[in-house]
């Protein structure tokens, strides 16, 4: 327990002295709104009295879970979407451990002090009207709506390859379909084509212009594999275990071109020819 309090008060410690030089914010934000989206995933809407930081996708927040016990480091958590007219920055949580259980139990009213925005977010097409593909699996969908907002203002034409076991744990359907084409494989067939993302049919029978990817590694590497083979521009939003989000603990280092990276400083989002997955 002794153990506990002292990560707990170091964690603390080493945001502060990181908020002072890396220009980040340590902000005490108010929860609006709880969208419970399946039994194990919410939506938290979350807002400040001051005009939010700016945002970019792919970036990511690091939250404190206060009142679990059982839990001593923040949870790092993807920037789902920024409301900016109503000043709201939504976290889409799966509730998978005791501290992001606890999250997904919070009510309106609720305090969540995050450290925020964190990491590098993905690069926009530099040609006008490129075709763009987002392709996303589970609860790796989350970056992938911001940045397909982004896109479509920038008029780019985007497209979305989303992945789930089943029809029930596709999330924010409707969301994405405000923002682009929405493509859909399950892997029992209870919607879309049956069998994982990089089966989809559309994947043969179109051209990108860029991909981008978030989601299982199996599938990310299966999607950079698909990318390289046909020499086109891709990244990668990394999922590594990241206990400080600032390149402290080393607990995200990924193994790279360049060397062992931390995937919460000089990431998440990588260009996949930095990363050694085709090795």
């Amino acid at each position: 327990m002794l153990l506990g309090y002292l990560c707990y008060d170091y964690g603390n410690y080493l945001y502060y002295y990181c908020r002072s030089y890396m220009k980040k914010f340590n902000l005490d934000l108010e929860v609006t709104a709880v969208e419970r989206l399946s039994p194990t995933h919410v939506v938290l809407k979350l807002t400040h009295r001051d005009t939010l930081p700016a945002m970019v996708p792919g970036q990511f927040v690091e939250v404190r879970v206060d009142h679990s016990p059982s839990t001593f480091l923040r949870r790092p958590i993807s920037v789902n979407f920024v409301d900016v007219a109503r000043n709201e920055l939504w976290l889409l949580v799966a509730g998978i451990g005791d501290g992001t259980r606890t999250l997904c139990n919070l009510s309106p009213g609720a305090v969540l002090n995050c450290v925020f925005p964190l990491g590098n977010g993905f690069t926009k097409p530099t040609s006008a009207g490129a075709r763009v593909l987002l392709v996303g699996g589970g609860v790796g969908v989350a970056p992938l709506l911001y940045f397909g907002k982004q896109l479509q203002e920038a008029g780019h034409e985007v497209t979305f390859l989303l992945g789930a076991r089943s029809a029930k744990d596709l999330l924010q359907l409707e969301l994405f379909g405000r923002y682009g084409r929405v493509c859909v494989t399950t892997e029992d067939g209870t919607m879309g084509e049956q069998g994982f993302v990089t089966a989809h049919s559309i994947l043969q029978r179109e051209r990108f212009d860029q991909i981008s990817t978030c989601g299982p590694k199996p599938m990310m590497v299966s999607v950079a594999r698909y990318a390289m083979e046909r020499d086109i521009f891709c990244e990668a939003s990394l999922e590594n275990l990241m206990a400080c989000g600032v390149g402290a603990c080393l607990c995200c280092v990924e193994k790279t071109v360049a060397g062992n990276l931390c995937v919460c400083k000089e990431g998440p989002v990588f260009n996949i020819k930095d990363l050694l997955w085709q090795a």
